[in-house]
C-alpha cells in the first residue's frame, strides 16, 4: 500500500511539473509577443532633382535617424528570436516547440526585412543624392 502511494505521489509530481514546465514555455512566448518591438517608419525623403540643400540635409537627418531607430528594433527582434530559439530548444513537448518555433520564425521574419528596409532606405536617399548633385552642377 505504502508503495502504490508513493508511486502516485510521484506520478502527480511529474504531471504537476510537465505542467509547469509548459506553462513557463507558454507564458515566455507570450511576453515574447507581448514585448512587441516598435518598427520605426521609413522617413520622407527628398526629391533630389527639386530639393534645396536644407532640404537634402533634413533627408540626410531623417535617414540618420531612422537608422538609428532601425538599429534599436533590430536589437530588439535579435533578443526575441533568442528567446525564441532558446524556448524551441526546450520545450518539453511538440506543441510547445512548434509554438516557439513560429516565434522564431517571425522575429527573424522582421529581423530581415528591417534590414532589407535599412538598405532600402540608403540606397533611395542617395539616389535623391546624386539627382541633387547632377541638378546643382
Amino acid at each position: 500500500m505504502k508503495k502504490q502511494l508513493v508511486a502516485s505521489q510521484r506520478t502527480s509530481l511529474q504531471q504537476w511539473v510537465a505542467t509547469l514546465s509548459l506553462c513557463g514555455v507558454m507564458a515566455s512566448s507570450i511576453a515574447v509577443s507581448a514585448d512587441a518591438c516598435e518598427q520605426p517608419s521609413r522617413p520622407e525623403l527628398p526629391n533630389g532633382a527639386e530639393a534645396s540643400m536644407e532640404a537634402m540635409l533634413a533627408g540626410q537627418k531623417a535617414v540618420k535617424a531612422f537608422q538609428a531607430s532601425n538599429m534599436e528594433y533590430m536589437k530588439c527582434l535579435e533578443e526575441q528570436y533568442s528567446a525564441a530559439e532558446m524556448d524551441a530548444k526546450n520545450a518539453k513537448d511538440a506543441d510547445a516547440k512548434a509554438l516557439a518555433s513560429g516565434d522564431y520564425a517571425k522575429s527573424v521574419e522582421a529581423y530581415n526585412a528591417a534590414v532589407s528596409a535599412e538598405e532600402d532606405v540608403a540606397g533611395e536617399f542617395n539616389v535623391a543624392l546624386r539627382a541633387y548633385k547632377a541638378a546643382n552642377k
